[in-house]
């Protein structure tokens, strides 16, 4: 018997392509979410190899290999199907199910569902725009959704008996077990028959990864009740297992969009509206972490945006706890807090899509949002009560299940005791709040110098935008550049991919190709955000100078990276003298010795 296809596509969102191919293969992320390697199936110089995550395949255009995860196994290892199923399975922590001809019929019995929610929705969709409708569509023109937008997120209406759509669903052959199981009827009480679920109510068609409909939410336009409904958790529907919007917000995270999650259906639909088209939302429940899965397949850094108000700074502590077991390298989160009285919907409707700018700039990070957290639970005006708070931040360290990561974030909370309650050189003291007056503000880990390598990454980018000529030599240089900032890192994989995909093209011609495919505004933003871009971007019209300043920038941008991972190997090695964390710290002060110190006007030229 086939194993069911639930099992193999909860399998496949266990294990991305991308992480099983890239432990065989070295893997670049294109501007587009497809990443880009060697392939291992033939020899090659130049990547023909391409994963994509949201299809679930990989392929090479050199030699024609193509599968999704199991056949890589299948390919690269010479596994059988059921082998390489096994293997994943066991790595994913998921049981192979055995033959069973009651899997068949549920698998059966769940496809007829997806039928039936399916046809609810094409009836909702139909009456919001039927006569019973009116008083929804009036309710969308005051939150100002257009037509096409309710067309696009197929909203729908429920009328106040319910019984239309009852009927024409079981007509079309839908017994009420069936519906029940659907989520469209409750059952009845003291033998009473069973009722509709949504009545009087604006509809939200919630659907899957695959974008199927499995559910709805519900929104009251009338009369008493719960202001919103979801379905009940059933076959196919749990609600802390999706998020709203899911399918179009992978497509536009995968064309370089920040992934963005808000608290509501409303907020979801007006930032798409205002151009953040990655925006998904909750299902009426807290953060779980399932859906922290979800939001980092989509975005290493998702934001997560919550009310200014201290219920919002609460569920921000909540999903900052549930992300912590959870979290890997290179993964994180952001968050942002609402000005009082908004929310995402109200900001962007009421002030535009700028207003929404500063809120993301000024977003946290997750270290921050815990130390924030506990100390501003305590006193510290004694030596117990910071005892107390360096106990605290090292039981959550200890709480990430990915080791160094855990050591990081230990060392970086004690980092952080230091600077708010011991003598630095200068003999001042920070405060966990903020600082003294004498003491200067409390800087991330990388500091001054952090703050210089991200204006030297938006250096690069700007440089290579106005000379894409420097890419024939430095293309794979800039590809692989560390992390610079989230939009300056999606505007340099847009680049590298198409000069990549396009060799020879001028400045101009690089521009109009960026705009046509919708990085206009952040090509802008980049140059705009510091004159020094600008600047560099815009005086070497001699390629050879920019080569010049090119190689300058690039081996600043090397000594400074150098120098952060020296640092953080050194408070590793102080606060874990082992005999890995030496290895590292010697090995780094080897390669900085070895790549030279520029002087400290290196490029001040171009600042």
């Amino acid at each position: 018997m086939p194993l069911p296809s639930h099992f193999l596509d909860e399998l496949r969102a266990r294990l991305p392509v991308s992480q099983v191919v890239g432990r065989v293969v070295r893997l670049i992320r294109g501007s587009r979410g497809e990443y880009k390697g060697l392939c291992p199936f033939h020899n090659e110089k130049t990547p023909s190899f391409t994963v994509n995550d949201d299809k679930g395949f990989f392929h090479c255009f050199g030699c024609g290999a193509h599968g999704d995860a199991i056949g890589f196994l299948m390919q690269h290892d010479g596994l059988d199907f059921m082998t390489a199923v096994e293997r994943l399975a066991g790595e994913a922590g998921l049981p192979v199910p055995r033959p069973d001809p009651a899997e068949r019929e549920r698998q059966q019995r769940q496809a007829t569902l997806v039928e039936v929610l399916e046809a609810a929705a094409r009836a909702f969709e139909a009456a919001l725009d039927g006569p019973d409708g009116r008083a929804a569509r009036a309710y969308l023109d005051g939150r100002g959704v257009a037509p096409a937008t309710r067309q696009r997120f197929r909203l729908g209406y429920a009328p106040g008996d319910g019984r239309g759509l009852l009927d024409r669903l079981t007509a079309d052959g839908a017994d009420p077990a069936m519906l029940i199981e659907a989520g469209l009827l409750r059952p009845g009480q003291d033998g009473r028959p069973p009722y509709p679920m949504f009545r009087d109510r604006l509809i939200f068609p919630v659907t899957d990864a695959r974008d199927r409909v499995v559910g709805f939410g519900a929104r009251l336009l009338a009369g008493e009740g719960p202001k919103y409904l979801n379905s009940a958790d059933g076959p196919l529907f749990h609600k802390g297992r999706l998020l709203y919007n899911l399918p179009a917000a992978r497509t536009a995270a995968r064309a370089g969009q920040p992934v963005l999650l808000v608290e509501g259906y409303m907020d979801v639909i007006a930032l798409a509206d205002a151009g953040y088209a990655a925006a998904v939302a909750p299902l009426g429940t807290a953060v779980t972490e399932d859906q922290l899965d979800l939001l980092w397949r989509l975005d290493p850094g998702p934001v997560l945006c919550f009310d200014g108000d201290a219920a919002g700074q609460r569920a921000a502590w909540r999903a900052a706890d549930r992300a912590l077991a959870r979290l890997k390298p290179d993964q994180t989160l952001k968050f942002a807090f609402l000005p009082a009285g908004e929310d995402p919907d109200s900001l962007v409707r009421g002030s535009g899509a700028a207003a929404l700018e500063p809120v993301l700039a000024a977003a946290q990070p997750l270290a921050e949002i815990l130390w924030q957290r506990e100390a501003a639970a305590r006193r510290l005006d004694d030596p117990g009560a910071r005892a107390g708070l360096q106990a605290a931040l090292d039981r959550l360290a200890a709480s990430i299940a990915h080791p160094e990561l855990s050591r990081f974030y230990r060392g970086e909370f004690r980092r952080r005791i230091g600077d708010a309650f011991f003598a630095r050189r200068d003999g001042r003291r920070g405060t966990p709040g903020g600082t003294t007056a004498a003491a200067p503000k409390p800087q991330s880990p990388q500091g001054a110098a952090g703050d210089r390598r991200q204006r030297i990454g938006r250096l690069l980018v700007g440089l290579m935008i106005r000379q894409p000529v420097l890419f024939e030599a430095h293309g794979e240089d800039f590809a692989t550049l560390d992390p610079i900032d989230g939009e300056a890192d999606r505007l340099r994989a847009a680049v590298a991919d198409l000069l990549d995909r396009e060799p020879g093209l001028d400045s101009a011609a690089l521009c109009r190709h960026l705009d046509d495919n919708g990085w206009r505004a952040a090509r802008l933003r980049l140059l705009a955000a510091d004159k020094a871009v600008e600047a560099a971007a815009g005086v070497p019209e001699d390629p050879v100078r920019a080569g010049l300043l090119w190689r300058e920038l690039a081996q600043e941008w090397l000594v400074l990276r150098l120098r952060a991972d020296l640092e953080a190997a050194r408070r590793a090695f102080v606060d874990d003298p082992s005999e890995p964390n030496q290895t590292r710290f010697l090995a780094l002060q080897a390669q900085l010795a070895a790549a030279g110190s520029l002087s400290e006007t290196g490029s001040e030229a171009w600042d």
